[in-house]
């Protein structure tokens, strides 16, 4: 494999996993649009409804990762179809865990979105009926994450992007016709969302079956890919814990801090979108390489997509250093936001080519099959940095920037023992699986 095909395979497998990734808020958008015009109550409704299913689908994206790991490696030792049939099974685990989360979504739907509003009232029953409709669709979702984590394995890069987007038209159109032509209101939003996930679910299993391999449920396999997918949850719990975290001390501070947090976190989100496509690239090729017997070429690509991670991290840097004082001026007017947020914005813009580092160097981890690390080390510095650093800086009254000062530490944290991992080698078992 020559130093060119490496450079073209990073970036194909980045630039399909990047339209994946950013396709799904880009449709939040358009939805939050067309139930936007109903009125505050349907909006209101509608950011309680879909930020239980996104929390709920968001940690099990475990279905991707670990797949698109387990597969790669496959696909790398020459056995393409023992890499499709991790996809089958995987998608078994998403159906069954998908019909599980609708029947938790709709025995408990009253009661998490009580508890998310307040109290019963307007938007808490919008909202609970909303989510009764949507969570129908989560075995679709579940069965589309999984389909993409197989190709991923594959380094399929052209597919599933047309698939993603592809829904997503469709729901963008439906979206409006069901809300306004048929006067669904919010429950048309619902409906159109089942729709267009249904249809991208129809699409990954079509290229399932037309790989010709056999659909028969394998119970040993799944047990493994659930004890990967175990530690990729706990990774994910320990990250959104920190966040929540922080945005519960930003709140204890004042309205000003909490806007501003929230204005550079969404950012942070957004940025983080590209830096994850290194990750996800890095997963195929090293467990595509590993799987091959090469721990050599696992190396120098681990290492490669860290120095795109890296550079990718430092031009954002320099580019909201650049913007400081105009970015957040786009999101807000008022001067005591934009204070808050100008406290915030010198640790948010330097975190940026570590948290490059961090997110390649996560993903090459993860292709290796070495999640029970990385789920160790993501809560380890949250409990032992993040979190008794930001209760400090609270205590001590540093404000907003004594929380982005720990969210720092909690990047530099994990950037050290990310390298260092790297560095050391341990990582790269080579063999069909880990």
């Amino acid at each position: 494999m020559t130093g060119e095909v490496r450079h073209r395979g990073v970036f194909a497998l980045a630039g399909s996993a990047l339209g994946v990734l950013a396709a799904e808020p880009l449709y939040v958008l358009v939805d939050t649009a067309v139930v936007g015009h109903l009125g505050a109550v349907p909006l209101a409704a509608l950011g309680i409804g879909g930020v239980l299913l996104s929390q709920v689908t968001a940690q099990l994206n475990f279905l991707a990762y670990g797949t698109t790991s387990r597969a790669a490696r496959w696909y790398g030792a020459g056995r393409r179809a023992d890499a499709v049939a991790e996809g089958v099974q995987a998608s078994w685990l998403a159906a069954g865990i998908g019909v599980l989360v609708v029947m938790l979504g709709e025995a408990f739907a009253g009661p998490v979105t009580r508890l998310l509003a307040g109290a019963a009232g307007p938007v808490q029953a919008g909202a609970e009926q909303w989510l009764r409709i949507a969570v129908l669709g989560a075995p679709f979702i579940l069965l589309a994450v999984a389909g993409n984590g197989w190709m991923r394995g594959v380094q399929d890069t052209r597919r599933p992007l047309r698939f993603v987007i592809g829904a997503n038209v469709v729901s963008a159109v439906l979206n409006p016709v069901l809300v306004y032509g048929a006067q669904l209101g919010l429950t048309g939003s619902a409906v159109a969302n089942v729709v267009a996930q249904a249809l991208g679910a129809a699409m990954f299993v079509r290229a399932l079956r037309a790989e010709r391999v056999t659909t028969r449920l394998d119970l040993v396999v799944i047990r493994r890919q659930l004890t990967l997918g175990r530690d990729l949850v706990v990774r994910s719990l320990g990250l959104q814990a920190c966040f929540l975290v922080a945005a519960g001390v930003a709140a204890r501070m004042g309205t000003a801090q909490v806007a501003a947090h929230q204005i550079a976190l969404q950012l942070w989100m957004f940025l983080a979108l590209v830096l994850d496509s290194f990750a996800i690239a890095a997963q195929a090729l090293v467990g595509g390489a590993l799987g091959g017997g090469d721990a050599r070429t696992a190396s120098r690509v681990a290492w490669r997509v860290a120095g795109y991670g890296a550079l990718a991290g430092t031009v954002f840097g320099a580019v909201l250093l650049a913007g400081g004082s105009v970015v957040p001026g786009l999101f807000t007017t008022d001067p005591g936001v934009l204070a808050q947020v100008g406290l915030a914005w010198p640790w948010f813009a330097a975190m940026q080519p570590l948290a490059g580092v961090v997110f390649a160097l996560d993903g090459v981890l993860i292709g290796a099959g070495d999640a029970a690390f990385l789920r160790t080390l993501t809560v380890g510095a949250g409990v032992l940095g993040f979190i008794p650093a930001t209760l400090l800086a609270y205590a001590a009254g540093l404000g907003l920037g004594g929380v982005w000062g720990g969210l720092t530490l909690f990047i530099v944290i994990r950037f050290l023992g990310t390298t260092w991992r790297t560095r050391a080698g341990s990582w790269a078992v080579v063999g069909e699986q880990r």
